[in-house]
């Protein structure tokens, strides 16, 4: 396997990382935690979330819940914040929905912004930056990398 950007960065910066594969064409969160054998609290997806004006953030909300326009924006002070459609994701980040990760964006302009219910794990599960290949990466270290702000984003999923 090529290592990815994300994984360069993290090596770079001499930071310990597993590597985690699943089928690429899964497209849901919550069954690739369960193919990884992980909580589906512990697997982080990354969304791409449009503001009036500026670079779009990247939001990190565990598998199992559902990312809260409404409490993020007014923990950021937006007034009003959008979830990119799939073509716009990919077109604002140049990587492909199910592989868009924080770590392959560094010194991209976007803002991180990770959930607060990472820092109950000393591990979370990000996109290696490629559909099919998540990385477990120390929680401490992914914030400082990404310069990530931690807040409360997220919401009970509504099924």
């Amino acid at each position: 396997m090529q290592k990815t950007i994300a994984m360069h960065l993290l090596d770079g910066k001499g930071t310990t990382y597993d590597v985690h594969a699943y089928p690429d064409s899964e497209r849901d969160a919550t069954a690739v935690a369960r193919h990884l054998g992980v909580s589906p609290a512990q697997l982080f997806k990354t969304l791409v979330v449009v503001r009036a004006r500026g670079k779009p953030f990247l939001a990190m909300v565990p598998a199992d819940r559902q990312l809260d326009l409404k409490k993020m924006a007014r923990a950021v002070g937006e007034k009003k914040l959008q979830m990119a459609g799939h073509a716009q994701a990919e077109k604002l980040t140049r990587l492909k929905v199910g592989g868009i990760s924080p770590l392959a964006l560094v010194n991209r302009g976007f803002d991180v912004v990770l959930d607060g219910t990472a820092q109950q794990f000393e591990l979370i599960f990000v996109s290696a930056g490629e559909k099919g290949i998540n990385l477990s990466v120390p929680v401490e270290a992914l914030i400082a990398i990404t310069a990530a702000r931690v807040m409360d984003i997220a919401s009970a999923r509504e099924d």
